[in-house]
């Protein structure tokens, strides 16, 4: 790899911690620093920016909080470039749409272009092991809703078991980080177990036109959002 140090430069002494995430970003971003290389010494680091080896620990802190980098300790230790995961991008997503005034229904709409998306290719693709699996987690619904309780959590897994059945490493990944922020949707706080039971029969029935439409009632029950065209 190339010497990362050859591409620092030293910052101004106001907001330096951020100048110095600036830079390793854009280092990262451009490709100069790919995951699993290692920064320089905290004491080179600072040398090369011009600012105290506190100042470099503060944007170590936050390069890890976004999941840029990993700070091990011991003789193999140093800080190392990572690929954020699509937990720490589930958590800065939340924040950005818990924090932003979005209204509810935007967000709906920006859950149902993902989820039609994502279920175009689960009527495709998906396996009888995938539809199993997501009549099993329906059952778990319906069980804990028969004992009186709504189980979110079973809610979430159906979402993101569907995503798995789309087959594709990316969009599993992308529909992961996105389905805490999505399901924030403090529009339905329950999703109705029958949609689901619904959506599974019509994907083992491979019928799209079906899927869609349960789909599409599902994710704008009380809102305004209107439906896409089949």
């Amino acid at each position: 790899m190339t010497d990362p140090g050859a591409f620092l430069r030293p910052v101004s002494s106001e907001r330096a911690s951020q100048q110095i995430v600036d830079q390793i970003t854009a280092l990262v971003r451009s490709g100069r620093l790919a995951p699993q290389d290692r920064l320089p010494s905290e004491r080179q680091l600072a040398e090369d920016f011009g600012v105290s080896r506190v100042t470099v620990r503060d944007a170590l802190r936050i390069l890890e909080a976004q999941g840029l980098m990993s700070v091990k300790v011991g003789a193999s230790g140093g800080a190392f470039v990572t690929a954020p995961s699509a937990e720490v991008i589930s958590e800065r997503l939340s924040d950005l749409l818990t924090l932003s005034p979005l209204p509810p229904d935007e967000v709906a709409e920006a859950r149902l272009v993902m989820e039609l998306g994502i279920l175009d290719l689960v009527i495709e693709r998906a396996t009888d092991e995938d539809v199993e699996a997501l009549r099993s987690l329906c059952e778990r619904a319906e069980q804990s809703l028969a004992r009186g309780r709504y189980d979110s959590q079973a809610a979430s897994a159906f979402h993101a078991r569907l995503a798995v059945a789309a087959h594709n490493d990316a969009v599993t990944q992308l529909a992961e980080s996105f389905r805490g922020p999505l399901r924030m949707a403090a529009l339905r706080a329950r999703e109705p177990a029958e949609d689901h039971r619904e959506l599974v029969e019509a994907i083992g029935r491979r019928d799209r036109d079906a899927a869609r439409a349960i789909m599409g009632r599902h994710l704008t029950r009380g809102t305004s959002v209107k439906i896409p065209e089949l």
